[in-house]
């Protein structure tokens, strides 16, 4: 029996970075310290985070005072300027790479252009950019919503940083039968483009797959399906508990994959789960 984890597994940096900023907030600041929604999709590290005085509001009106974290995703201008007139400390750690799709929406948005954004219109990161977009924003999802809109003489298309590189492709694709002038900007993030071909090359070398995340995350979803596609058996598990025995039967080679907001400590305790069922049960290999 062998052991793979697909590299780039884990936490990316923009999410790493809003933990760091939020902790060193918590440490620094007197009062109430809160994220603006779950800083990050994984029931796990959200207890820690609550554990240690970090709490979760949905809107700036559940803000009594204190301090409010901007998480990765983003938020809106709208958003900001709630806070603001609620005079709410604010701390933004909006990733770096997420600030700089906002500002490319905001650039075409002026320009006057139809913004198509590609990605799950309930995610976060994808209500801000629409909300940057200043009305000319359309969110699509899927090829077959890229299809019914209407011709357009020039439109731009973009996608949410953690979107699947195919799926953006094909909808890219879909658009070009639609538009007479369509500029394409690939601002899926290399850390995602990273994860998700690790996670398909490790799905053609296994036989069996396991993505370990928060249900709730998109792109651990994302790497799902994806996987899926490649290896009927992956298997999608928010920790080592729910690994089971039937999952590993007949297994010789097993992978494991993390999304971006997956502790590495997640994983290692998958990795360790499976040895341990392999050690109780020697006839399974």
């Amino acid at each position: 029996m062998e052991i793979i984890v697909a590299e780039e597994s884990g936490l990316c940096y923009g999410v790493r970075r809003a933990l760091t900023m939020a902790r060193r907030t918590r440490r620094l600041k007197a009062g109430e310290v809160v994220t603006l929604g779950d800083l990050i999709h994984n029931p796990r590290v959200l207890a820690d985070l609550a554990a240690e005085g970090i709490g979760s509001v949905e809107t700036p009106e559940d803000v009594r005072s204190g301090t409010v974290i901007i998480r990765s995703h983003g938020v809106s201008p709208e958003l900001y300027d709630r806070l603001r007139r609620r005079k709410i400390a604010v701390v933004d750690a909006t990733c770096p790479i997420v600030k700089k799709i906002q500002r490319l929406v905001e650039v075409l948005a002026r320009k006057g252009r139809e913004v198509v954004i590609v990605g799950n219109r309930e995610h976060p990161e994808t209500r801000a950019l629409l909300g940057h977009s200043r009305g000319k924003g359309v969110v699509v999802e899927n090829e077959a919503q890229a299809r019914t809109l209407p011709p357009r003489k020039g439109r731009a298309v973009l996608a949410q940083s953690t979107h699947d590189l195919r799926d953006f492709e094909g909808i890219a694709a879909a658009l070009i039968g639609k538009t007479k002038e369509l500029t394409v900007y690939n601002t899926i993030c290399e850390s995602t483009r990273t994860r998700q071909r690790a996670t398909s090359d490790l799905a053609r070398r296994v036989d069996t797959l396991f993505i370990v995340g928060g249900t709730r995350s998109s792109n651990t979803a994302k790497l799902y399906d994806m996987s899926k596609r490649i290896l009927p058996r992956t298997f999608f598990i928010e920790n080592a508990a729910q690994i089971s025995p039937a999952m590993l039967r007949g297994a010789e080679k097993i992978g494991i994959s993390g999304g971006a907001s997956t502790p590495p400590e997640a994983i290692q305790e998958a990795v360790e789960a499976i040895e341990r069922s392999f050690r109780h049960n020697p006839a399974r290999e």
